[in-house]
């Protein structure tokens, strides 16, 4: 479902490579984790998947859909959960559930079921009728994720989504994403929470400095070292970190 090919990319300002030649196939059904360092390239692989940033070479398909030659049907596809709940703080949050169904054009009778089941599943139904300036951290997150899952894609790619999240509203989303890629779907998961990571992902991948250090289940980045939790592997498989997130 997601495939990158010879992807680099390098911010012309400060002239940092923040992706070099990075290779990635992560297929229909995989919870794949997404770990590196703080300014490793998650942060930049992710926005060159969703289509906000452009590769200076390679390739990035979104099942089956060529992100330079066809990016808005491969964007329709995507459910992208940021780093981070930038909102329009004076829509309510209803207001702002309906804005982000208009633009998938999202049907009425979808759209009305979505909305009611994830405002049932994180306990919004109190607050969606109220402005988005009076919501804390986590009811704001939460109101992102019912955001970009309304058009119910197949691809979920989520960048830090537990952030702000209570435990409760953190192992609902966590059973949402299982739920996902048990139909066949897949979820791209970008998390500095190793155990989440090693609990949760059916694959995991090692980012530093903008390259792929590291690609398997969790046993087969052990290789060998039985019994080594992900943190060890993590420490052993990066430094102090890359130049740009």
């Amino acid at each position: 479902m997601i495939d990158l090919q010879n992807v680099s990319k390098t911010y012309a300002k400060n002239g940092v490579k923040a992706l070099n030649d990075l290779t990635l196939h992560v297929e229909g059904g995989e919870l794949f984790g997404f770990i590196g360092p703080n300014g490793a390239g998650k942060t930049t692989a992710i926005k060159l998947m969703t289509g906000i940033l452009m590769p200076d070479a390679g390739t990035i398909t979104i099942a089956g859909h060529d992100m330079s030659a066809d990016r808005l049907e491969a964007q329709r596809l995507i459910g992208f959960v940021p780093d981070g709940n930038d909102l329009y703080d004076r829509l309510t949050g209803m207001e702002y559930l309906n804005f982000m169904a208009d633009i998938y054009q999202v049907g009425a009778s979808q759209r009305k079921a979505h909305i009611e089941k994830y405002l049932s599943l994180f306990s919004l139904e109190d607050a969606v009728n109220n402005q988005i300036r009076a919501y804390s951290k986590g009811m704001k997150q939460k109101l992102v994720v019912i955001g970009a899952l309304i058009h119910n894609p197949p691809v979920w790619i989520l960048d830090e989504p537990l952030g702000g999240l209570d435990p409760r509203a953190a192992h609902l989303l966590k059973e949402e994403m299982k739920r996902h890629c048990e139909a066949g779907n897949t979820v791209f998961f970008s998390t500095h929470v190793l155990e989440v990571a090693e609990k949760l992902c059916t694959r995991i991948g090692i980012i530093d400095h903008g390259s792929l250090r590291a690609l398997g289940t969790l046993d087969e980045l052990r290789s060998g070292e039985v019994g080594a939790s992900l943190e060890e592997l993590f420490l052993e498989l990066t430094d102090d970190g890359g130049d740009q997130a």
